[in-house]
């Protein structure tokens, strides 16, 4: 189901001549009853995708924003479980969204692969975002979500080869993640020419049987046009939006922001 519901929100948009605007959020930053309002107004506003972080002690990926949030969560005792609990509980309110859990191959070790996957599909997951798993060892995750329908989505980097990127392809689903620069996540202020190669490079290798997805440094409404006119077809959104979280206590305040935000963002993927 959850692999159904990406490729359906892909054709649907596709068919509008849109693209997907996809928003992560870290689970249980500042709070588990806040992280379901911030997702219910991110899907309200325009998101087409969530990806829920659920809070790993060593998020290698993970810019300064997001570790800073996943920290304090972890403080705040959020487990993957409750993270779950989130997913079911903004399952329930949207039947059709696509939703993704992005965490680090460790939580799913923890509780075993297949346990953690099969509780994740029966909260309303769709698939998984694993930045640290290496393709030579996903045989087994490949294996499980594919008998539980669940997307697996792969990362691949400006400086992937393109023999890389054609295994890279053929193990996802869903889309392909792109990193559009060197590094961590977090805000930019700019691109370089090399994050337009890298995205017409991958979207070349993907070619009709994939999406392709950018993500890290995206932040308004130009980078995303950029993103769009080298041939992305989803922008993925997450320093941002935890930024916004964080420098408005006042949750009214920062829920009417983000709607704010999350508009002038979507308009940028029609």
């Amino acid at each position: 189901m959850g692999s159904n519901r990406l490729r359906g929100k892909f054709d649907e948009l596709s068919k509008k001549n849109e693209h997907a605007l996809i928003c992560y959020v870290v689970a249980g930053y500042p709070d588990v009853t806040t992280t379901e309002d911030i997702i219910s107004s991110l899907v309200i506003s325009g998101a087409d995708i969530i990806e829920i972080g659920i809070p790993f002690s060593d998020p290698i990926a993970d810019g300064s924003v997001i570790q800073e949030a996943s920290h304090r969560a972890l403080l705040c005792g959020i487990t993957p479980d409750k993270c779950l609990r989130i997913s079911q509980n903004i399952r329930s309110k949207f039947p059709d969204l696509p939703i993704l859990i992005m965490t680090y191959s460790n939580i799913l070790l923890k509780s075993g692969f297949r346990n953690f996957m099969t509780r994740s599909n029966l909260s309303g997951v769709d698939g998984f975002i694993l930045p640290d798993l290496a393709i030579e060892e996903s045989c087994c995750y490949i294996e499980q979500a594919t008998k539980l329908g669940l997307a697996t989505v792969f990362l691949a980097s400006p400086n992937t080869p393109e023999n890389r990127l054609k295994v890279i392809v053929n193990k996802c689903s869903g889309f392909v993640y792109v990193v559009s620069v060197y590094g961590i996540t977090g805000m930019r202020k700019s691109f370089e020419n090399y994050t337009v190669d890298a995205i017409k490079n991958i979207k070349h290798v993907a070619g009709s049987k994939i999406p392709v997805a950018v993500g890290f440094g995206i932040s308004n409404a130009s980078h995303i046009r950029f993103m769009v006119d080298a041939g992305a077809d989803a922008v993925i959104i997450g320093s941002a939006i935890v930024e916004k979280i964080k420098s408005n206590p006042n949750k009214e305040k920062m829920l009417l922001e983000l709607r704010s935000y999350i508009v002038s963002l979507k308009n940028a993927c029609k």
